[in-house]
């Protein structure tokens, strides 16, 4: 049997703030919201968020492709996230790459196809 679908979650001490900043970020579509549990998604992709989280940073596996990686480091401070490390390229690796923190604590990856 096969998933119906695949949920990435995060967690959020404040589940407006939250939702805001990966609507303004990223540019995802609302799914569902409420105070505990909302979903936003981009194209099937979807990443939920799970209330009661304290603030203090998580790191993930999340990442989110772009094809302009430096337009998207500024969204990410524009809706009040850090960019915890500056895209660059790594020896060997066919990709910019860099480091961001969400509202919440949430850090994730942002890259740039370069190859």
């Amino acid at each position: 049997m096969r998933p119906e679908k695949v949920k990435f979650m995060l967690l959020a001490a404040d589940m407006a703030r939250v939702v805001r900043f990966y609507r303004q970020a990223f540019g995802l579509d609302e799914v569902f919201l409420s105070p505990h549990w909302s979903e936003l998604a981009h194209g099937t992709a979807i990443i939920a968020f799970h209330s009661g989280h304290d603030g203090s940073p998580n790191p993930t596996g999340l990442s989110f492709q772009f094809t302009d990686v430096f337009d998207a480091a500024e969204r990410i401070e524009k809706a009040g996230g850090q960019v915890l490390e500056v895209p660059n390229q790594r020896e060997g690796e066919p990709i910019l790459l860099g480091r961001y923190r969400d509202t919440e604590g949430n850090e994730g990856f942002i890259t740039q196809y370069i190859a």
